[in-house]
């Protein structure tokens, strides 16, 4: 059995995601299909870029953006790919 770790607030608004716990993510409306049932949070991609990812649970579009500009599927694919050194 794996027991998870009490996770603190952090002191900024967006501060990093987490799935056990309440937080600020982000919220609204999802742009393929208008449906406000969509999951939204607030994650830090390999490379450090800090992105909103939401997912509709009606359509299930997926998103990701960055600055409030949306992010292609295949930027955030190179975002997470680790180098091989």
């Amino acid at each position: 059995m794996s027991i998870v770790p009490l996770q603190r607030p952090t002191p900024s608004a967006f501060g990093p995601a987490s799935l056990t716990q309440a937080g600020n993510a982000p919220s609204g409306s999802c742009p393929e299909c208008g449906s406000e049932r969509v999951t939204a949070l607030v994650m830090t991609l390999t490379d450090g870029t800090p992105v909103e990812f939401a997912s509709c649970h009606d359509c299930e579009h997926r998103h990701w953006a960055h600055q409030g500009e949306v992010l292609a599927f295949t930027d955030v694919i190179t975002r997470t790919t680790r180098s091989r050194d």
